[in-house]
């Protein structure tokens, strides 16, 4: 008896080439329903109807159409099992060797501008989950496929052997079960988002292998990049021009000189990035000024970085990059002429990510045992709320000021210090485990630009040691959240010292 292959799909990409072959050179019977039955039809296969197959019509606008007994009796069966194969005969049933099933486009159909929920129902898939993990479960007998990747793999296999190995079965079947597990999880988290706007009770997340990475941070940790979603976005989505694979230090530094770059969006802005954060940030009326602004904010620690820029990347600004070793360049574009000069640096990881300004909504880090899920740090800065404290009041363009400086602060680990002018960083403290320390790596860097500087601060002052420190080093104006049982000590000394200081009422730990 001829093998019985069942193909149903929702993504036809190449189901005709191995429809034709299974019938031509293997000589599968093929049984198909809806859409996927008319495209085998239409190209001239022969191909029976589920519906002809077990004789029951398609019911409910095509909603029950392979949730019958003689399809997942013929997909269940075990055929080491006499009790099994006695059932198959006692019912008419053929067993299935081949199934092959996607699944209804759900991911791409919530991704559409105004979709409803009504939409987004519609398209969950029932049958086609049950036939998968039917056919997932008993891979001992039979293989199922569930991407159009796999097609070419499996007519290999049955070239060389007339049947799939057990391995390549159960390779097919982990396949499947991830494609499932998948699949329910964009929908649980589509409907949990509809009906809260906080964090769901229960948080779920997976993805597709994109790469194989050399090494986590150090040689002896296995990496591999992971893709969520059925569509490449973010990272996943980037263009990569030039340059060796990406590492997977690459790509946390990236993400973190993405959040910083994103928060500049009026003006031209240049970031570089060394171990997650700023080398140096500038905003300048060109893209060229405002990369050689940054560069120059830190050259020594800018050798090796990362470089973010929110304009695309043109000749001059090329030129620039060209000038020094970098490990990565990114920006929304390059245009032909800035492509050609980079290929000087043929090393350098260049990439293009339109949406670089777009980012995750959540924040996710393993601990052990569990998850950590915070909702993305992505509030805007509105100066219109902040609160002067002092008795000098700012400028247009010392609020400006602050604000670019508060920007670039909210991305430096904590506890973080900034030091800013003509929308330059002249210093940054990163990381430190107390303030002052934060502030005097800060100033230190600075060196003799702190006069008439900015300095911002991710969280408030509990003492005034760090205004007098700032004052003495001719900083002119304070950022920072507040909210300190001892405000009015720094307000005190910062009225004592003339210095203008403001409050956010938001603070931006990074740890």
């Amino acid at each position: 008896m001829a093998r019985l292959a069942l193909l149903s799909v929702s993504n036809k990409t190449g189901i005709v080439d191995l429809a034709r072959s299974l019938v031509e050179e293997f000589d599968f019977d093929i049984i198909s329903s809806g859409g996927t039955a008319k495209t085998l039809k239409d190209a001239g296969i022969p191909v029976t109807k589920v519906s002809d197959y077990t004789g029951s019509p398609e019911i409910l606008g095509g909603r029950v159409k392979t949730l019958h007994p003689r399809i997942h009796g013929g997909i269940l069966a075990r055929r080491d099992l006499e009790a099994h194969i006695q059932d198959l005969a006692d019912n008419d049933i053929r067993p299935i060797d081949l199934v092959v099933v996607n699944l209804y486009p759900f991911e791409e159909t919530i991704a559409k501008p105004g979709v409803t929920l009504a939409d987004a129902v519609e398209q969950i898939d029932i049958g086609g989950p049950a036939m998968l993990r039917a056919a997932s479960k008993n891979f001992a007998h039979l293989t199922v496929l569930c991407n159009p990747d796999q097609y070419d793999g499996y007519l290999q296999e049955l070239r060389g052997n007339d049947s799939p190995s057990l391995e390549f079965r159960q390779q097919c079947a982990l396949k499947g079960f991830l494609h499932t597990a998948s699949y329910d999880n964009a929908i649980a988290a589509y409907l949990a988002g509809t009906e809260t706007e906080g964090l769901p009770a229960t948080y779920t997340v997976s993805g597709t292998q994109i790469q194989s990475l050399r090494y986590g941070e150090n040689p002896h940790q296995p990496a591999t990049w992971y893709q969520t979603g059925t569509k490449p976005t973010g990272w996943a989505g980037a263009t990569k021009l030039q340059g060796k694979e990406l590492s997977y230090n690459n790509l946390v530094d990236l993400e973190a000189a993405r959040r910083i770059i994103a928060e500049f969006r009026e003006s031209p802005a240049a970031t570089v990035i060394k171990h997650t954060n700023p080398c140096g940030t500038a905003e300048a009326d060109t893209i060229f000024e405002a990369y050689q602004k940054a560069f120059n904010a830190d050259s020594v620690s800018a050798f090796g970085g990362i470089v973010a820029l929110n304009r695309p990347i043109d000749a001059a600004t090329a030129t620039e990059l060209t000038k020094t070793f970098l490990e990565c360049v990114v920006a929304p574009g390059c245009d032909q002429q800035a492509q050609e000069i980079l290929t000087k640096k043929g090393k350098v990881r260049v990439l293009t990510l339109p949406d670089l300004l777009t980012g995750p909504k959540e924040t996710v880090r393993a601990i052990a045992g569990g998850l950590l899920v915070q909702t993305a740090d992505d509030i805007v800065a509105d100066t219109s709320k902040w609160q002067v404290v002092t008795e000098r009041q700012p400028t247009p363009a010392e609020l400006a000021e602050l604000l670019f400086a508060w920007k670039v602060c909210k991305h430096v680990k904590s506890n973080a210090i900034v030091l800013s002018k003509d929308r330059t960083t002249l210093g940054v403290g990163a990381g430190q485990m107390n303030r002052v320390g934060a502030a005097k790596i800060a100033l230190e860097q600075a060196v003799d630009q702190t006069q008439g500087a900015f300095l911002a601060s991710d969280g408030f002052f509990p003492f005034d040691d760090t205004v007098r420190s700032a004052a003495a080093a001719g900083i002119t104006a304070i950022v920072q959240p507040g909210g300190s049982v001892r405000d009015k000590d720094s307000i005190q000394a910062a009225n004592e010292l003339g210095l203008l200081m403001v409050l956010t009422g938001v603070r931006h730990f990074l740890h």
